[in-house]
């Protein structure tokens, strides 16, 4: 039987590592493991939290490398970029080492007749379900506010990122979280609904598919818990105008290409006005072309890495060769490997608007252009998507791009910068791409109980 949790290295698609599932005995022992935790983690102060969240942020810090090489062998991801994941994720957890006891403090309210505060208490366990793409920041941005609120946790990631699990509940460990705080399980699906299910878990956060979140939102609808989902994105990333057209397309590619392509937040749909449209497509066509095949492990300069996955790998071709008999036009790349995760970067132009293809998300290094001839068709095209999570639009003439940006539909939207990254800005999207928000002080209200207390006069 193949492995289900395994590190198996994208570059050459070999397994170097195996990882046991649990078993349902196993599942039961963490499920009271960590309920007994919550009894004793609910009662410690945000002083005590802080100082374990803290110190965790200064081991990512400290282990980044070493957490990146862990990345590159498991995802793919070149070590400098993970290593800049490990940096953010320490200071996301710095972040809520710093606000959490200011945030939730209790809050008067003003009534007749007595006196009122409305307080943030934990609700007990929680389950996090995420996904192997940024495999460290994933549960950051869920563990640290979850952990001062004095909620407890039962971790399930990808089956390809088992390591960067493990790694994250030792250094947790390393950091003086109590026993049971934070387990990290490898689960089956069948054992999810089952972690799901129990009286002590009280909410699910998944980060993931569209397909993923319904059914674990599902899952959690029938045992009445509540849910944060971050799901898919199309974002639109809309160029208005650009005197410099070339190092317009050099932005717009650096973003495409991060992570190979495969983020929630990456610029998936290129709307790009008439007039420079011609010039910008050459552009992007001239960088794809430019790149060669490299090792996360050892990056260069004009290198590609490799997806995920294999599976990743060819989903994508799949996707790109349906998209080009409805008619797009491949300019340059969308080669996969003979058996590999290695695909070479794309410039897909003419998908027609309102197909299948068009309203999928292409999750690897595809970038997707769309000719516009006007702000209103720029803002139609930008809105006509099943998703709504982030984009950004760029002009010369900043109150313009403004203007077009305050029409667009998401949970997040920017002007010419193509995604800010900071763990005060609050993170998710509206329609498909989920509901809840992550990171920023709304991270602190989604799993409380925002009880009132009121004492009569």
């Amino acid at each position: 039987m193949a492995h289900k949790y395994r590190v198996q290295n994208p570059v050459n698609n070999e397994v170097l590592e195996t990882f046991e599932t649990a078993t349902d005995e196993q599942i039961q022992d963490i499920l009271s493991r960590s309920e007994k935790a919550f009894e004793t983690w609910r009662q410690t102060s945000y002083e005590e939290r802080a100082q374990i969240v803290s110190k965790a942020g200064q081991l990512l810090k400290e282990r980044a490398n070493e957490l990146a090489e862990i990345a590159a062998k498991e995802m793919g991801k070149p070590v400098p970029e993970g290593a800049w994941e490990m940096e953010f994720s320490g200071d996301i957890l710095q972040y809520y080492a710093d606000h959490a006891a200011e945030h939730s403090a209790d809050k008067k309210i003003d009534v007749p007749g007595g006196s009122a505060v409305v307080r943030r208490l934990p609700l007990g366990t929680l389950l996090g379900i995420m996904p192997w793409n940024f495999p460290v920041y994933q549960i950051a941005r869920f563990a640290g506010p979850n952990l001062m609120n004095g909620n407890c946790i039962i971790l399930k990631h990808a089956d390809i990122t088992p390591k960067s699990a493990a790694a994250f509940e030792q250094l947790l460990k390393d950091a003086g979280l109590p026993d049971g705080v934070y387990i990290n399980v490898y689960a089956t699906h069948d054992q999810i609904e089952t972690i799901i299910a129990h009286p002590s878990v009280q909410g699910v956060s998944l980060t993931g598919s569209e397909r993923a979140g319904a059914k674990i939102a599902e899952i959690a609808g029938r045992n009445l818990k509540k849910v944060v989902l971050e799901l898919g994105g199309t974002d639109p990333y809309v160029i208005l105008d650009a005197a410099d057209v070339k190092a317009a397309a050099q932005e717009a590619w650096d973003k495409r290409i991060s992570n190979a392509g495969q983020a929630c937040t990456s610029n998936k749909r290129i709307i790009v006005l008439e007039d420079i449209y011609d010039q910008f497509v050459d552009e992007m066509v001239a960088i794809a072309e430019g790149y060669s095949k490299g090792d996360p492990s050892a990056p260069g300069a004009g290198e590609y890495f490799p997806m995920s996955s294999r599976h990743a790998a060819e989903g994508l071709h799949e996707q790109v060769q349906r998209a080009v008999a409805a008619g797009a036009n491949l300019r340059t790349g969308g080669e996969i490997d003979e058996t590999t995760a290695y695909f070479s970067p794309a410039v897909l132009t003419d998908v027609p608007v309102g197909s299948e293809s068009y309203y999928e998300e292409f999750f690897g290094p595809v970038a997707e252009i769309y000719k516009v001839a006007s702000e209103e068709e720029a803002v139609a095209l930008a809105n006509d998507s099943q998703y709504g999570l982030g984009g950004a639009v760029f002009s010369d003439d900043t109150d313009r791009a403004v203007k077009v940006a305050n029409q667009i539909e998401t949970g997040m939207i920017h002007v010419n910068v193509g995604q800010a990254f900071s763990p005060a800005l609050p993170f998710g999207g509206v329609k498909r791409s989920g509901f809840g928000r992550e990171l920023s002080v709304f991270a602190l209200d989604e799993f409380v109980n925002k009880q009132y207390l009121y004492v009569a006069d």
